[in-house]
């Protein structure tokens, strides 16, 4: 589970820059940070990177289904967090590829479901589960239509919204890798249980054992053949 630390950081750095880019102040030290105001931009490589305050009301992309569905988003990304977390658990002796793709998941997930149930509430514009998700990397990538919607920039999206990419993006990469895994811990349950001895919980280190074996098992037969064609 020590992938877990890889979730907390991103949730802190994720919500570190949204504080700082939305602003925040500390009355009993008298202290306060302006960040941005709501639609400044700030070039950072020309056009074609710049930090531009917004706050997405609902979905990815700027899609907002409006106030009645906001409630359901935002206890469906409670839901969805959790069961996140508990399946990172259940995978934690899988390899480490896909438990550093549901860590990144679960820590963009968890970062956006901090803005939209308490932002709400903390900024005093909202009550609890209604809050608006913090964004601002603004690129300009290519023109394309989503939604019936024309989009001229790449939508400007946050370190949570890169980090759900991230893992989607290792999950495609390694998807035969982790197929695999799954087709060789079947065959080796279905071995153990032919076999009527008692296991311990299969780890990634069982599997690269076992691929390893089925990957040299031909040698010997190898050898042999090699033998008998020096022989004739």
């Amino acid at each position: 589970m020590k992938v877990i630390y890889i979730s907390i950081a991103i949730v802190i750095v994720d919500q570190l820059t949204k504080i700082f880019v939305k602003g925040f102040s500390v009355p009993f030290l008298n202290f306060n940070f302006d960040g941005m105001f709501y639609g400044q931009s700030i070039p950072v490589i020309g056009d074609f990177f710049r930090l531009t305050y917004i706050e997405n009301p609902g979905m990815a992309f700027g899609f907002d289904p409006g106030n009645a569905f906001k409630l359901a988003i935002s206890l469906f990304s409670l839901v969805a967090s959790i069961g996140l977390l508990i399946y990172l658990y259940a995978i934690r002796n899988k390899s480490f590829s896909l438990r550093v793709a549901i860590a990144f998941i679960l820590g963009g997930a968890i970062g956006n479901l901090i803005d939209r149930t308490f932002y709400g509430v903390l900024f005093g514009y909202a009550p609890l589960f209604y809050g608006r998700v913090v964004d601002f990397f603004d690129f300009d990538f290519f023109d394309f239509t989503l939604f019936g919607r024309s989009y001229d920039r790449w939508p400007i999206f946050n370190i949570a919204d890169a980090a759900v990419t991230v893992g989607v993006l290792i999950l495609i990469l390694f998807y035969k890798k982790h197929e695999e895994e799954k087709e060789l811990e079947k065959s080796l349950v279905a071995a153990t249980v032919d076999s009527g001895s008692s296991t311990h919980p299969i780890t990634s280190d069982d599997l690269t054992s076992a691929e390893n074996f089925s990957n040299t098992a031909e040698e010997p037969n190898e050898q042999v053949d090699n033998r008998k064609e020096v022989s004739d």
